[in-house]
């Protein structure tokens, strides 16, 4: 049974913060040359994670980048990370021969990332090492970083299923492939997604589509989207939700649905930048950085497609949000202004880039023993539909049951 920590987080920043947020980013305060420590950061590239990397670009906008004497070092892990992860652990593992690198920051933290904490660890014990949205099994990234945060796969696998039901939905289609079933976290999700199914009267179907990651790749796995959904739409009915655990799979898949029909309640790592520009052709260019403004685009863009009521996400990026909120945690906890370990700290680092958003989760615990994560986090936003505005996702009762579930590959 997951123990609840009751953490319902309303972001009452300063008008000041608003503004400089708005703005896109402050001065980059430690731009100026010769920044006293340094923090890595490690994301995937755009066309796998673009908000992930959004976000450590927006780390070096406001404290610089080391190139220019700045605090930020970024790198990419690469987009068929399965097959080179002896490359994606190298990567991470020569961040620490830098003597100023003081954190490590993982966003995707991708398979490979315990072993490349492990790694850093034995050289250098001094470096803070956080994972965000970790796909190894919880026991094992828990045992190598010191802090692992995850949207909460528990808490969501029902409250998506419910906000679907207040959509309209009758049906859920679950769309993913065997390695992302694998994973502890998006197959115990699942799994409560198909229960809470059955608790509020909706028929679930699972869908397998390519791995972006195969041989066919980004393009081969979207191409499959494409084609596809115009016959799921006739095959299940317009009141249809759909869900993929692929940020590649998400792009096509509304666009079809803006077409065909359909709903979509929120992507697996949700934001207003994930797949909706694309899928609708718009040009966010001068909003960049700006969620509010970029949430009204979107949803001016939504609507006009007549899909009011229909789609949703979280007013501000998840995948942006634990990149930037972890990197400005660590420097935090470095600087002397947090103690590691402390959930407010943490908390308050992402409420920097989440002006005004509510927040609900708790620390992960085993169902099979029982036993609490001190050092793994989960977390959830409330679920922003287009044309309608937010529904209370974060103030729902969620049954113990849910929390009960036992992860079965």
């Amino acid at each position: 049974m997951k123990s609840k920590v009751s953490l319902l987080v309303v972001v009452l920043l300063m008008a000041a913060t608003v503004m400089v947020f708005s703005a896109g980013s402050k001065e980059p305060a430690a731009g100026a040359k010769g920044a006293a420590f340094h923090i890595g950061v490690v994301t995937g590239t755009v066309s796998q994670s673009e908000d992930d990397l959004r976000g450590a670009e927006e780390l070096i906008k406001r404290y610089g980048k080391v190139s220019d004497g700045g605090m930020i070092q970024h790198i990419t892990y690469p987009d068929n990370f399965m097959d080179q992860q002896e490359t994606t652990i190298s990567q991470v593992v020569a961040l620490a021969d830098d003597p100023l690198m003081k954190a490590i920051v993982m966003n995707q933290s991708v398979p490979g990332t315990a072993e490349a904490f492990k790694r850093v660890r034995e050289k250098r014990a001094d470096i803070l090492l956080f994972a965000g949205e970790p796909h190894e099994d919880p026991l094992v990234i828990q045992a190598a970083a010191d802090l692992a945060l995850n949207s909460d796969f528990i808490s969501r696998g029902y409250t998506i299923i419910w906000a679907a039901k207040q959509l309209g939905a009758d049906t859920f289609v679950h769309i993913s492939f065997p390695r992302h079933m694998s994973y502890e976290t998006l197959g115990l999700r699942r799994q409560i997604m198909e229960e809470a199914c059955k608790d509020l009267g909706m028929k679930f179907v699972f869908e397998t589509a390519p791995d972006p990651t195969s041989d066919v790749g980004v393009a081969g796995a979207q191409q499959f989207i494409l084609e596809k959904v115009p016959a799921w739409i006739q095959k299940y009915g317009q009141k249809t939700a759909f869900f993929c655990t692929n940020d590649a799979h998400t792009e096509p898949l509304l666009k079809q649905l803006l077409t065909y029909g359909g709903m979509f309640v929120e992507a697996d790592l949700p934001s207003p930048l994930m797949g909706y520009p694309g899928a609708l052709g718009i040009d966010l260019t001068a909003e960049a950085g700006n969620f509010p403004a970029i949430l009204k685009k979107v949803e001016e863009s939504v609507i006009a497609k007549g899909g009011a009521g229909r789609f949703g996400t979280w007013a501000f990026s998840y995948g942006f949000t634990v990149t930037a909120g972890l990197g400005e945690y660590a420097k935090n906890i470095i600087e002397g202004k947090a103690q590691k370990g402390s959930l407010d700290a943490l908390y308050a680092a992402l409420a920097v880039y989440t002006p005004g958003a509510k927040w609900n989760g708790g620390s992960y615990i085993d169902a099979n023993t029982g036993v609490k994560a001190k050092n793994h986090l989960l977390v959830f936003m409330d679920t922003y539909v287009f044309g309608k505005g937010y529904l209370p996702t974060t103030q729902q009762k969620i049954a113990d049951k849910y929390y009960n579930i036992t992860y079965s590959n």
